[in-house]
């Protein structure tokens, strides 16, 4: 099946062509009208050359005269006859059948010839004859003239369209780049400049499509972050309760059932604080920068995960200071170390570089380019069995997008032969001036 045809193209070939073939029926209208020119022209040189031979002597249109050779060049040949047809005075190489046996006057053509016949003295007429080749050839020759720079031109009308349709559409494109690049987080109105009045409804039906896709996805988040903080409070009753009745309850299968209990309860208070992130993340403006030094962030989220964890920390003897604020690099940095703790095997790299580029690096099997464009998706684990919220990269994407910074994965982890690097590459900023 063959691919979607370019609208540029098609109106570039279809003015050009269309400029071309009125091009050719003009000219060939200018044919008809310089050959209809040319033969009244030479109509009229006729007549002037039967005007200058009947100005010659009265003898000499009476009495027989030997034959006239015409000068180098000239094809025009005459004839002088009475009217019975006698011949008193001719030119060199006129040919008689040319003129027929009757002299008559006027405009005619005979055998290829424009002849034309006027009245004499003594009631004799006078024909002169002239080749039609000659006319066409002239025609022929002013055409060629005229043919030879169009057709030079030709190539320069087909850029000139090209030109004029991509300019003209230039505004199209910068609409569909403008909508290319808006996701979900930049759900403004787009502008083109420049636009044509026909395709304003297109950018103005674009823009109420996302209208609608914002108020959409901010109901979602509002919801989201409503139910999560709801659920907060009888989830922590629930737990209490339960942590009690675990106290209480003797051993065996009451305190078993008691403890699952526990651990649902404990998942689904961790999951209603991701949720809460998560709507905090993709709330605009949440990831601004403060100018603050992030090592000792860096350090005090890494101390919450403990030495059982098995991290490694390296950081930069120099401040580092990034386009982010301090509360989401921590929640940030949180749900990397989270994620590789909990989906990769130990080393857990953890490093901060003074270029202001995180990088959180585990092991494990290498994933698949398919599975790396699933990571940031929601309630995503890739077949994974341990727990999780499938929340943490999700989180993690919303808040690099809103702080204008670049998330990228790699797998096999560099200088490893598997494991996953997440590498957050965040925008620097001047420190703080106390």
């Amino acid at each position: 099946m063959s691919g979607p045809r370019s609208l540029r193209r098609d109106l570039a070939l279809g003015l050009g062509a269309g400029v071309v073939a009125l091009w050719l029926l003009a000219m060939a209208g200018a044919w008809a009208v310089l050959r209809d020119e040319v033969n009244e022209v030479y109509d009229a040189v006729l007549g002037q050359a039967a005007d200058r031979i009947l100005r010659l002597p009265g003898e000499s249109m009476t009495a027989p005269a030997p034959e006239v050779t015409p000068r180098r060049g000239e094809d025009m040949s005459y004839i002088l006859r009475r009217p019975d047809g006698a011949i008193l005075m001719r030119s060199a190489g006129a040919d008689a059948t040319v003129f027929g046996e009757t002299p008559r006057t006027g405009f005619r053509e005979s055998a290829d010839y424009r002849v034309f016949g006027r009245r004499a003295p003594g009631d004799n007429v006078l024909e002169v004859a002239d080749p039609l080749a000659e006319r066409r050839e002239a025609t022929r020759e002013a055409m060629v003239s005229l043919l030879v720079p169009a057709l030079a031109l030709a190539p320069l009308i087909f850029f000139g369209v090209a030109w004029f349709v991509a300019a003209r559409l230039r505004p199209v494109g910068l609409l569909a780049k403008q909508v290319a690049r808006r996701d979900s987080a930049d759900l403004r109105p787009i502008s083109a400049p420049g636009l044509q009045l026909e395709l304003i409804p297109i950018q103005d039906a674009v823009n109420r499509l996302m209208r609608r896709l914002a108020d959409a996805m901010e109901v979602e988040r509002t919801f989201s972050a409503n139910a999560a903080h709801e659920l907060r409070t009888p989830i922590a009753a629930a737990l209490a309760r339960t942590q009690r009745l675990i106290a209480q309850a003797p051993e065996g299968a009451p305190r078993q059932g008691a403890r699952a209990i526990e651990a649902e309860l404990k998942r689904m208070a961790r999951l209603s604080e991701k949720l809460l992130d998560l709507a905090r993340a993709e709330a605009a403006g949440v990831a601004a920068g403060s100018g603050q030094d992030l090592r000792p962030i860096l350090s005090m989220v890494a101390e919450d995960f403990g030495a059982a964890a098995g991290l490694r920390v390296t950081l930069p003897p120099v401040p580092v200071v990034a386009s982010i604020d301090p509360d989401a690099f921590a929640i940030l940095a949180r749900n990397l170390i989270e994620n590789a703790i909990l989906h990769g095997t130990p080393p857990i790299e953890v490093a901060l570089e003074p270029d202001s580029t995180l990088r959180v690096t585990n092991g494990g099997r290498p994933l698949t380019a398919d599975k790396l464009a699933l990571l940031t998706r929601r309630f995503e684990r890739l077949g994974s069995r341990r727990g999780g919220s499938g929340l943490g990269l999700a989180i993690v994407e919303a808040l690099v997008r809103n702080a204008g910074a670049n998330l990228e994965f790699r797998s096999p982890a560099p200088g490893r032969d598997g494991g996953l690097a997440v590498i957050v590459a965040l925008r620097n900023a001047e420190p703080e001036v106390p």
